[in-house]
């Protein structure tokens, strides 16, 4: 295991880099953070009325991303994931905008879903929280998006992702900084409607404690203590005498305040009126810090997918159960997939082990679309394995399984939109030789084949004298020559 981790928080108001040095005590392994680094960009603030993030926003952002690319230099891209939220989801342009940030980070970045981010938002808080059996409340209020959870040791219980953000709710609310009590009470019962949407189940299922991550929550804590609004942590006494002294002044004058930071006070206004109805709409009486948030969480779920722990394996077994698929075909049919991508022996470069993975999820999850319909079951599956909320998987690792998964039988001009790489579709060929090999759903009758590929041709080695005796198999191997045949490639077999 290499010691050293890097994640990238690219959120919707601040990039963060976080480096952190892993050392393993007998049979524990322990993460020590070796390096910070923070950028403020305010991407959020950077999108236009069309939701396309502005010229000049972009080049602050990707100045900041090479500066963390050559923090990063030297490090290995399996111990480095970069991660962007809210702004990232919503901007119409973010297509035109990835390939120039990943050029100047210099590794790839995943855009999350709001799940997922609230589930590594959970895993960081907890790291820096004495253990408890208590069920812990986590909010994080971010730029574009706040973040809501209920856990109970490390395991998730609720996870919602909320689209109000300190940075969205302020320009939306407190335009050119001003600030009145109609202004506070406008923007605290719109965000008092958006939380209602997860009040019941949340105040159903119930915490005895609760934390605020980000720097939202650590801003109006240090301005509450360190001003005597508040003796210790958030209380909402102390939020309203916060608004009623800042709707009096008429602004946020970052002289007023002791503890407050600069790059927070613009943004203020937005997170005490947010910060202010989710006390009121879920009852919270008291809120502590909690240090840890999303950076710290990534470096977790690395660290954990470095010592074979990672969670998009338990999320697929989780997925499995929950459609009750036939486990033994899976597994059939996930294991002479992997064994005829082994043999291409494809470029080694870490995209290839993606490939690979992403190979194993789909085989064990390729019939999830069983559970709506025989027809068609590959589209289902598809759309299933691209929209559900699966915790551990990017937007891009999700997308990629649903082209599998679509591809996985039927004709291949279905998948041209996902605009495959040729890896790609020499992966996607592997699951499907797999599928069409068992379909009689019995793997003792698999031959032992071989495949190989050069360029557009590829060549499956298949045993003397089996396509004779087995002519439904034959005949859908020859079919599937004129499928492969009509994508661009040359499917030959040689026996």
């Amino acid at each position: 295991m290499d010691e050293r981790l890097a994640s990238i928080d690219l959120g919707s108001n601040t990039f963060r880099l976080s480096i952190g040095r892993i050392v393993r005590h007998g049979d524990t392994l322990q993460l020590y953070t070796e390096d910070k680094l923070r950028e403020l960009v305010a991407l959020a603030n950077g999108l236009d009325e069309h939701l396309r993030i502005d010229a000049p926003t972009m080049t602050q952002a990707l100045a900041a991303l090479r500066r963390f690319g050559e923090r990063l230099q030297g490090f290995s891209a399996d111990n480095v994931r970069a991660v962007a939220t809210n702004t990232f989801r919503v901007a119409r342009n973010v297509a035109d905008f990835m390939p120039e940030a990943e050029r100047a980070l210099g590794f790839p970045i995943e855009i999350i879903s709001g799940q997922e981010e609230a589930r590594l938002i959970y895993l960081g808080v907890i790291q820096d929280l004495p253990p408890s059996e208590h069920r812990r409340l986590v909010i994080d209020i971010g730029g574009g998006s706040t973040e809501f959870i209920i856990g109970q040791a490390a395991k998730p219980l609720r996870l919602a992702s909320l689209q109000l953000g300190c940075t969205t709710w302020t320009r939306r609310f407190f335009p050119k900084g001003r600030i009145t009590r109609a202004r506070m009470q406008q923007a605290t019962l719109a965000a008092r409607s958006v939380i209602a949407g997860i009040v019941k189940d949340y105040r159903g299922i119930g915490w005895q404690e609760a934390y605020g991550s980000s720097g939202t929550a650590k801003g109006l804590l240090a301005v509450l203590v360190e001003n005597g609004l508040s003796a210790e942590g958030i209380t909402l006494n102390g939020l309203e005498r916060l608004a009623d002294a800042l709707a009096q002044a008429g602004e946020v004058r970052l002289h007023d305040w002791a503890g407050l930071k600069a790059e927070r006070a613009s943004v203020l206004a937005g997170g005490l009126a947010i910060m202010t109805a989710a006390f009121h709409e879920l009852g919270i009486e008291h809120m502590g810090a909690g240090d840890g948030a999303l950076r710290v969480g990534v470096l977790h779920d690395l660290m954990g997918r470095d010592s074979h722990h990672d969670q998009r394996d338990q999320t697929v077994r989780q997925m499995s159960a929950r459609y009750q698929l036939d486990a033994d075909q899976a597994g059939h049919v996930g294991a002479l997939a992997l064994r005829l991508f082994d043999q291409l022996r494809l470029h080694p470069q870490p995209g290839v082990t993606d490939l690979r993975s992403a190979l194993s999820w789909t085989a064990q999850l390729h019939e999830v679309g069983l559970a709506i319909a025989r027809n068609d079951y590959h589209k289902h599956t598809a759309y299933i394995l691209e929209h559900a909320d699966m915790p551990g998987f990017s937007r891009d690792d999700q997308r990629l399984l649903a082209f599998l998964a679509l591809g996985h039988q039927g004709k291949l001009a279905k998948v041209r939109p996902y605009a495959p790489s040729h890896d790609q579709w020499l992966t996607l060929c592997c699951l499907r030789l797999a599928v069409l090999l068992l379909r009689r759903r019995d793997a003792a009758d698999t031959p032992d084949m071989g495949i190989r590929a050069q360029g557009q041709s590829i060549t499956l080695d298949v045993p003397p004298g089996w396509l004779q005796a087995h002519p439904l198999s034959a005949y859908l191997l020859k079919s599937e020559t004129d499928i492969w045949r009509k994508a661009g490639f040359t499917l030959d077999l040689a026996d």
